[in-house]
């Protein structure tokens, strides 16, 4: 990690920020450094490429990064960027959750039998769903199978392989490209406000750049206002970075989940602190962590002192 070159890490997920900032050249100009995009998988793979100080930002979700901060990882949240951000998909066939009273035992009922696909072990949509069968005591009768890319997910529902699939918003518009599937769990019935990604940031860098710290999340700010309030216009740029995707396709995938903000929000916040005892009942963490090993808010109190933008008017 050179003081000249910022390497950030972020995931396909058409809808993160990261997609506008990196069209942005104020991001070189205004901050005065180099940067280094790296694509990953999974959020757990970008936490591991932290371990191994290859990283000094991320965008990623909370669960993966609470994962590794227990295991000794050095990262603080810094700000946010998204909530709400997983769905359940499934072949036209099943009932949504509207059809059964939004009760998610009888939505997830219906795939006793049958397996559903999600993203990798410790990534937050396989905290959420694996939360879900366990409080109701489904695991003997639903398979998990994790994926390493979400793409996956939907070719193996187009090849019966899969009966339904748990992941971004990007999956569900990418499933219904594929094979005739819709949404099945509403992004805003799964977990309230749960926090599908925030910018992570190397305590080094926090340490010693606090500036440039202020700096990102400005642009950072200005990114996820464009998504917000232009989703058209963001819909275009996001199209122009992401290769193999369309101004349409974002479009739909944007109308999903359209919650977009970069505070650290009491609800953000609670939410986050809700998947500790998850991630315990799960065996993916041992201990409770404490709400400063994990945020670090004086960043962002700066950047958007206003009230944040999660509930939409």
């Amino acid at each position: 990690m050179g003081k000249n070159k910022l390497s950030i890490g972020h995931l396909s997920t058409c809808y993160h920020s990261n997609f506008i900032l990196m069209q942005d050249d104020d991001l070189k100009t205004q901050l005065g450094v180099e940067v280094d995009w790296n694509i990953f998988g999974t959020g757990p793979e970008m936490v591991a490429a932290f371990r191994n100080n290859e990283l000094d930002i991320g965008y990623i979700g909370l669960p993966p990064a609470i994962i590794g901060i227990e295991q000794g990882v050095p990262i603080k949240c810094v700000a946010g960027g998204h909530v709400e951000g997983t769905i359940l998909c499934a072949k036209k066939k099943y009932k949504d959750d509207s059809q059964l009273d939004n009760n998610l035992r009888k939505v997830l009922s219906q795939f006793k039998g049958a397996a559903i696909g999600v993203p990798a072990k410790g990534s937050i949509h396989d905290v959420i769903l694996k939360y879900y069968i366990d409080k109701y005591k489904l695991q003997d009768e639903i398979e998990v199978i994790n994926y390493a890319q979400a793409e996956l997910i939907a070719l193996d529902m187009k090849k019966n392989k899969l009966e339904a699939g748990v992941g971004t918003p990007c999956l569900a518009v990418f499933a219904a490209t594929l094979l005739e599937s819709r949404l099945i769990i509403r992004a805003d019935n799964l977990w309230d406000n749960n926090p599908s990604y925030g910018v992570f940031f190397h305590e080094d860098l926090i340490r010693k750049s606090p500036g440039l710290v202020l700096g990102f999340l400005a642009l950072h700010k200005k990114s996820a206002t464009l998504l917000r309030n232009s989703p058209e216009m963001a819909a275009k740029l996001i199209a122009d970075t992401v290769e193999m995707t369309t101004e349409e396709y974002v479009k739909e995938v944007l109308k999903i989940s359209p919650k977009y903000c970069i505070a650290l929000s009491e609800g953000y916040v609670k939410s986050t602190m809700e998947f500790i005892g998850a991630l315990q009942r799960l065996g993916y963490i041992k201990r409770t962590l404490k709400v400063e090993e994990i945020f670090e808010f004086r960043f962002v109190e700066k950047v958007h002192p206003e009230h944040h933008h999660y509930v939409l008017n």
